[in-house]
């Protein structure tokens, strides 16, 4: 199921005991906003075992205390580091475990899902705007917090493959 935060209610949640959420979107598209607002209308409980054993982002390992660093270099080392910690949180039955990588080709959250499915968790795919817009692709690379430039943006889009 791919759409934005008005076509995914978090009601949604009283419905499975263990559900996976994936995010997709370019940088600056409002996956983290999206996810933020979705924890926060949950009781305080879930909120606070989301934040501490239910959400994984792989920009999470770029941050030095406040400030974020990315390196290159050590992109695919954090990319597995996520999917570990995701795939922990699965095997130790977290109600809610949340992706919130920008996941644009299939291959790149395939891993995520697969483990979701298999250990028995529904999955909701979650996209975040449109985008092959090149208008959307603008406003990302305006509004979004790590100054990815909007040549990068432009072709992290050309990767997008739709489900």
């Amino acid at each position: 199921m791919e759409g934005d935060l008005n076509k995914f209610q978090p009601k949604e949640t009283s419905r499975v005991d263990r559900l996976a959420i994936i995010m997709r979107g370019l940088p600056g598209s409002g996956k983290s906003r999206w996810v933020d607002e979705y924890i926060v209308s949950q009781t305080l409980e879930v909120t606070m075992n989301i934040r501490s054993k239910g959400y994984f982002s792989t920009d999470s390992f770029f941050y030095q205390g406040d400030e974020y660093r990315f390196d290159a270099k050590r992109l695919a080392e954090f990319h597995q580091r996520n999917l570990s910690g995701f795939i922990h949180a699965l095997s130790v039955s977290q109600p809610l475990v949340i992706c919130d990588n920008t996941n644009m080709a299939y291959w790149e959250f395939m891993a995520y899902e697969a483990a979701a499915k298999a250990l028995g968790y529904q999955v909701r795919i979650v996209l975040i705007g449109e985008p092959k817009d090149p208008a959307h692709q603008a406003e990302c690379a305006k509004r979004n917090s790590h100054g990815v430039p909007l040549a990068q943006i432009q072709r992290m889009a050309k990767q997008f493959e739709a489900c």
